[in-house]
């Protein structure tokens, strides 16, 4: 049974800047003594939910086969929505010191549209200002999934029993 998510609708990023981008080691010197409170974020549009910190993309609670670059630039692009974001910001964020030709962005983003099915059904998600970068024009919302107090839990338990 998927958890319900407390929302709004946002228009600023709703994570800091560094927490969103993946790494894929942990950093070993970094110690946490509160959890972070970006933990649980959960950024939803259309039928799918973007768990940035997991770099998980779910449509309704299925994950979506994206390859990592891809979902980097969904979660740069969720970053700032409606904003543009410009092609060179784009790849020295996915791709970060290394040259890339402009094509490569081209395929992810395709890739990614093709994952979303933006154009079709009525969706649309990502779309180009040529020459200059993408936007994420869909409504987004943003929101922390919400736990069940002790008192659910006991009490969805003695349902189970």
């Amino acid at each position: 049974m998927p958890a319900s998510v407390s929302s709004t609708v946002i228009e600023r990023s709703p994570w800091p800047q560094s927490s969103a981008q993946f790494h894929p080691e942990p950093r070993r010197h970094v110690r946490r003594t509160e959890p972070s409170r970006t933990a649980s974020i959960e950024v939803s549009f259309g039928p799918f939910r973007l768990l940035p910190t997991q770099f998980l993309l779910l449509e309704r609670d299925k994950p979506v086969s994206l390859g990592s670059r891809a979902l980097g630039i969904l979660i740069a692009l969720l970053e700032c929505p409606g904003a543009l974001v410009s092609k060179q910001e784009l790849m020295a964020r996915v791709w970060p010191g290394v040259f890339v030709e402009p094509a490569n962005l081209t395929v992810h983003i395709s890739a990614l549209r093709r994952a979303l099915r933006d154009g079709r059904d009525g969706n649309r998600f990502i779309i180009n200002i040529p020459g200059r970068g993408y936007s994420f024009v869909a409504s987004v919302a943003i929101g922390c999934p919400v736990e069940p107090n002790e008192d659910e839990s006991r009490t969805a338990r003695h349902r189970q029993a």
